[in-house]
């Protein structure tokens, strides 16, 4: 089997999202490093560490038949030769349903290897509310 080849992390994250409203788990493990050292945090949920363990989460969360809409804000990128940090903000649509759900901010970690850039790291995490989240995107980066 040939995995998928993504040139930039732009290319890995533009996969990732395409997969969650797809709700495909194969797709989403093509844009994961085949690494076992990968690590996926879900809102409010524990650390899964590993293709197994990250890949059953994704079909528990697919399984489930809710399709989600992503629009990503707030990109900030940092990157180096072989690792690209994305920090964005998910807002997200449940297909069907009217009502805003509070937006999630995620961290998305991308590594080159000689197949490309993949996805090695996800966490996310959920924010206090819309309108605050908002005032995130006018706010001076200050360090803590």
């Amino acid at each position: 089997m040939t995995r998928a080849r993504f040139e930039t992390p732009q290319e890995a994250q533009a996969a990732f999202y395409e997969a969650l409203e797809l709700a495909d788990v194969e797709a989403m493990m093509e844009v994961w490093s085949p690494d076992e050292e990968i690590v996926c945090v879900h809102p409010g949920g524990s650390r899964l560490v590993g293709r197994i363990e990250v890949r059953e989460a994704w079909r528990q969360i697919f399984v489930t038949g809710t399709r989600l809409k992503f629009r990503i804000d707030g990109v900030e990128q940092l990157r180096a030769a072989t690792v690209s940090i994305h920090n964005v903000i998910e807002r997200i649509a449940v297909e069907g349903d009217p009502r805003a759900i509070d937006p999630v901010l995620a961290t998305n970690v991308y590594v080159l290897s000689d197949n490309g850039w993949h996805l090695w790291l996800h966490h996310a995490g959920t924010l206090p509310s819309i309108a605050e989240t908002d005032a995130l995107d006018t706010r001076t980066p200050t360090l803590h």
